[in-house]
C-alpha cells in the first residue's frame, strides 16, 4: 500500500510537470521583457521589447538567430510624463497597410500613465514616427492604470484597446476607425479582488467564434531580491467570450470580472514566472503563444529574462501548450 501510494503520487507529479511543453528554441539575442512579435510579408520576424526605448529585434525564423537592431522610439515619447524615456509593454499591429506600435509611458507603481503610439511602413528600426498619446491615460483616483495596451481589430474593422495593470485590473476602450484615439469610455473586462489583484498584459485572440482574453497574473519582477511565495509568481491566464467586448468566462464558467480565469502556462521545470504574453498565427507552426520567462538554470534577475514560445493546441476549445 505504501509503495502504491508513492507510485500514484509520483505519477501525479509527472503528469503535472509534463502538462506544459518546454519553450521552443531561441538563438542569438534572446533577452526580452513583455515581447511583441510580428512576421513581415517577406518572412522576417520582428520582436519588440520593453527597454531601450522599445528595442527592435529581427530574425529569419521564430527560433532566431535574433539580432538587436535599435530602438523604435529613440528620442523618447512626446508624452510629457515621467517615464517618457523608459517605454514599456509594446504591442504591434498591422492596420490597413501600416504598422502601429502602442507603448506605455509610466513609472513603476505609479498611476500617472498614458498609452502612446508610433507608426511605420516597414517595422525596421529608424522607420518609426512617434505620434504621442492615444488619449488613453490615467492619474490618481481613476479606477485603472493606463499601461499594457493591446489593440484588437474585429473582422468587420472595429477596433478596441485592452489595457490595465493593478488598481481595478483590465479595461477596454473602443478606438476610432484609424486605431489612433479612444472613442468611448473604458469598461472593466477582467478583475479579481484577491491579493493584490495584479492582472495585466491583456492580449485578445479570436478563433472558432470565440474571443480569447489572455493576461498575466502575479508578481512579474524582482525575483532575485524578493521571490514570491510558491504559485504567486507570474503566470498566463485566459477567459473567453462570444463577444469581443465582454461576458468573458473561464473553463468552469466563472466570470472573468469576478475572479475567474483558467491557467494557460505557469512555472514548470526550469521555466519560472512566464508572462508578458501574446499570440499570433504563424504560417509554419499555427497559433503560437509567446512570452518572457526566467530560466532558473541562468538566474532570476530581470536582466536574465528570456524569450519563450510554444505552439497552441485547441482540441478542447481552450488553449493548451
Amino acid at each position: 500500500m505504501f509503495t502504491s501510494s508513492i507510485l500514484a503520487a509520483s505519477a501525479a507529479l509527472i503528469s503535472t510537470v509534463a502538462a506544459y511543453a518546454n519553450p521552443g528554441a531561441c538563438s542569438g539575442d534572446c533577452w526580452t521583457h513583455d515581447p511583441a512579435v510580428i512576421r513581415r510579408s517577406d518572412g522576417t520576424y520582428f520582436r519588440f521589447s520593453t527597454g531601450n526605448k522599445i528595442g527592435v529585434y529581427s530574425a529569419p525564423a521564430l527560433s532566431g538567430p535574433w539580432t538587436l537592431k535599435g530602438s523604435a522610439v529613440p528620442a523618447g515619447s512626446s508624452i510629457n510624463l515621467k517615464g517618457k524615456d523608459d517605454l514599456w509593454a509594446p504591442d504591434v499591429q498591422l492596420i490597413d497597410g501600416t504598422y502601429y506600435l502602442y507603448y506605455s509611458v509610466s513609472s513603476f507603481g505609479s498611476q500617472d500613465s498614458a498609452i502612446g503610439y508610433a507608426t511605420s511602413k516597414t517595422l525596421d528600426s529608424g522607420s518609426w514616427t512617434d505620434h504621442g498619446s492615444t488619449g488613453v491615460s490615467s492619474s490618481s483616483g481613476k479606477a485603472y492604470n493606463a499601461i499594457d495596451a493591446n489593440v484588437f481589430v474585429t473582422s468587420d474593422g472595429k477596433k478596441y484597446m485592452n489595457f490595465g495593470s493593478f488598481w481595478s485590473d483590465i479595461y477596454q476602450t473602443p478606438l476610432n476607425s484609424a486605431g489612433t484615439k479612444s472613442s468611448g469610455n473604458p469598461t472593466q473586462i477582467s478583475f479579481t479582488s484577491s491579493g493584490t489583484h495584479a492582472r495585466e498584459g491583456a492580449f485578445m485572440y479570436s478563433r472558432g467564434g470565440y474571443y480569447y482574453l489572455f493576461w498575466s497574473e502575479g508578481q512579474c519582477c524582482g525575483y532575485d531580491s524578493s521571490k514570491p511565495a510558491a504559485g504567486k509568481e507570474y503566470k498566463i491566464m485566459v477567459c473567453r467570450s462570444t463577444s469581443p467586448t465582454g461576458g468573458f468566462v473561464d473553463k468552469t464558467g466563472a466570470s472573468c470580472t469576478s475572479g475567474g480565469g483558467t491557467v494557460v502556462l505557469e512555472s514548470h521545470g526550469n521555466v519560472y514566472g512566464p508572462g508578458g504574453q501574446g499570440v499570433f498565427a504563424d504560417p509554419k507552426y499555427g497559433a503560437v503563444l509567446y512570452y518572457h520567462y526566467v530560466d532558473t538554470t541562468v538566474g532570476y534577475a530581470d536582466g536574465n529574462k528570456k524569450f519563450g514560445w510554444n505552439t497552441i493546441s485547441w482540441s478542447t476549445g481552450w488553449p493548451v501548450v
